[in-house]
């Protein structure tokens, strides 16, 4: 099933864009950005009846609603879009819910990119036309590494299920682009935003925050608030994938801020935006939401991406917190 553009006169020589994942927070902000540059726009986001959790953002996409991990769809989605450029963000993206369901993660994250690059060049031998795809990677595959910062050589050393999913995807986009697809690996480490689901933490923090500037939640329940990541602003990091899919060749690239913080700092900053003082009290810890095999620091170095294609972060870690406190205040007072 699909949904037609919205108030849009599509131009037949503009490029046409894939999305999958077009719902979740980076599938959104990237729509939003192709579609303002006047491309033709085809998102897929999984079977739902309620719409893809942002359908709001989504004017002037068709939008396809199915299995990114059935071979059979994919195919005859590339074939009937006959994309010049595909965004490739899919995928369960928790780690958490990755030890919750590990095969699932697998099949979604690993064969969803199997599917998908295979029918990409399916389509660029059987079209003569290029196809330029650009992966969504994750810093996850580096969790295990010693290395500080990590780089585009660093060694793959997965810690977790998600992980691990995500370093085939990562590896497939390698075997495919030395088969003659133009393939990226965009290396994303955390990034955040308004449009960050509440499974995630810095969501959670930020929601409850809220909720407690606004009188209405007394405590923060957490996990291991030492461990430490590289967040950066959402979409920083989808400007930074479209001008991958622009350099038009493929290769790897580390997105990243080059500096780490840690849980308990997010947390920090988020009582400052809220206004709330005297806040220590108010934070619990609760050992059952601790993770096996959790990495205790992140930190990528970008270096290639900024000097190679002239990328750079345009919000520190104050403001991004700050805008997600803000939003999630507007929320917690008007509800």
């Amino acid at each position: 099933m699909s949904t037609g553009p919205t108030d849009v006169e599509l131009d037949d020589t503009a490029p046409v864009a894939l999305i999958t994942g077009v719902g979740g927070q980076d599938g959104t902000y990237l729509a939003e950005l192709l579609v303002s540059k006047g491309w033709q726009v085809h998102g897929i986001t999984r079977p739902n009846d309620d719409g893809p959790p942002f359908l709001q953002y989504l004017d002037g996409v068709t939008v396809r609603y199915q299995d990114v991990a059935d071979p059979i769809a994919t195919t005859t989605a590339v074939q009937e879009i006959a994309p010049d450029y595909v965004f490739h963000l899919a995928g369960i993206s928790s780690v958490w819910k990755s030890w919750q369901d590990p095969v699932t993660t697998a099949r979604v994250n690993g064969v969803s990119a199997a599917a998908l690059l295979d029918a990409c060049l399916q389509q660029q031998e059987k079209s003569g036309k290029k196809v330029m795809v650009v992966n969504a990677s994750s810093a996850e595959i580096f969790a295990g590494s010693t290395e500080s910062p990590q780089t585009e050589d660093t060694p793959i050393r997965p810690t977790s299920p998600y992980g691990a999913s995500k370093a085939f995807s990562h590896n497939l986009v390698q075997v495919y682009r030395a088969r003659g697809l133009e393939g990226t690996n965009a290396i994303l480490y955390n990034h955040e935003s308004p449009r960050r689901p509440t499974t995630f933490v810095t969501r959670k923090i930020t929601a409850a925050v809220a909720a407690i500037a606004a009188g209405k939640q007394d405590t923060l329940t957490l996990g291991d608030t030492s461990i430490r990541r590289d967040w950066g602003w959402a979409p920083d990091y989808v400007d930074a994938m479209y001008r991958m899919a622009m350099h038009g060749k493929g290769d790897d690239f580390i997105v990243a801020t080059g500096e780490a913080r840690s849980i308990m700092d997010f947390v920090g900053a988020a009582f400052d935006a809220s206004g709330v003082t005297e806040w220590e009290h108010r934070v619990t810890s609760d050992k059952d939401l601790l993770r096996p095999a959790d990495a205790a620091g992140a930190v990528g170095n970008a270096s290639k991406l900024r000097t190679m294609l002239g990328w750079a972060p345009s919000r520190d870690f104050d403001a991004i917190v700050s805008a997600m406190v803000l939003d999630d205040m507007q929320w917690a007072t008007s509800a």
